[in-house]
């Protein structure tokens, strides 16, 4: 038994290595809401939309504090990234992208996994919950993301890998089309105190081919799959554009969220799962 568990531990270490080696950004939430390591601005910022001018949005640094604390030692790993409140004006945090993911020419992959708590049902107090969206445009146009939306009694989860809106591929948003790049988890049955661990795939964005797909996990199990079968996964980001958006319109918390340069494996996941602090390492 001795040595089974010797064994276990030692194929252990390269794993941790390799998963911590293919990380761009990490933001643990322990003890401030700020990133802990990435490439790029490790700090967040908020936008809101102009009071008067229509599409013009407001960028400041840093976060209003009435709306977001960290609550220590409550995380899935150490403290967590708490939401009491709905920002006015459609405000939402954000990281800058530029230097935290790194989208490669001619084609790229990457994944994202985070840990989530509440219940979607009875928490929000907004039509939509994005506790993640990646663009620089919005979630129809070059996004990834994963939302709760506004169905009753229960609201569904989806995961949307929506390219860049063409006039020859125009995308069908919030459709359960085979067209509409998306996965739905219809009422997922999340409750508050509970913490359930997220995990995006994508593969093959931007190479120009119908070739890219991604993918949907929840506590280690896959929802469902994205393929590209009319049309190419093209984001077309502008990394100085481009903005990582956490918690939009959240209630509740996250934790232990991070960024990839490739997709995670079955025994990523599970590693992930089992020890939600393994990326603690990346902390400086």
């Amino acid at each position: 038994m001795r040595m089974l568990i010797l064994a276990a531990l030692l194929l252990a270490v390269p794993r941790n290595e390799e998963l911590l080696k293919s990380v761009t950004f990490y933001a643990s939430f322990d003890r401030a809401v700020q990133g802990d390591f990435g490439g790029g601005d490790l700090s967040v910022s908020t936008r809101s939309n102009h009071k008067t001018e229509k599409g013009v949005f407001n960028f400041e640094k840093g976060y209003p504090v009435n709306a977001f604390r960290i609550a220590e030692g409550k995380g899935a790993a150490g403290g967590a990234l708490e939401a009491v409140d709905v920002l006015p004006d459609n405000g939402r945090l954000f990281f800058a992208a530029k230097g935290n993911i790194v989208p490669q020419k001619g084609g790229w992959s990457g994944a994202a996994s985070m840990w989530i708590n509440l219940d979607p049902d009875t928490q929000l107090k907004s039509r939509s919950c994005d506790p993640l969206q990646i663009t620089p445009r919005t979630a129809g146009n070059g996004a990834l993301y994963f939302d709760f939306n506004d169905a009753k009694p229960h609201r569904n989860l989806r995961m949307g890998v929506f390219p860049v809106v063409t006039e020859t591929s125009p995308m069908k948003k919030d459709s359960r089309e085979p067209a509409s790049p998306m996965v739905w988890v219809d009422a997922p049955g999340f409750k508050a105190g509970e913490w359930h661990h997220i995990v995006m795939n994508w593969w093959n964005l931007d190479t120009g081919r119908n070739d890219g797909r991604a993918s949907f996990t929840i506590d280690g199990k896959l929802m469902g799959e994205v393929r590209d079968k009319d049309y190419p996964l093209t984001m077309d980001w502008d990394p100085d554009k481009t903005r990582i958006y956490v918690a939009i319109n959240l209630i509740g918390m996250m934790d232990e969220f991070a960024i990839f340069n490739r997709p995670l494996t079955a025994e990523d996941i599970a590693l992930l799962r089992t020890k939600p602090g393994v990326l603690a390492a990346l902390k400086k």
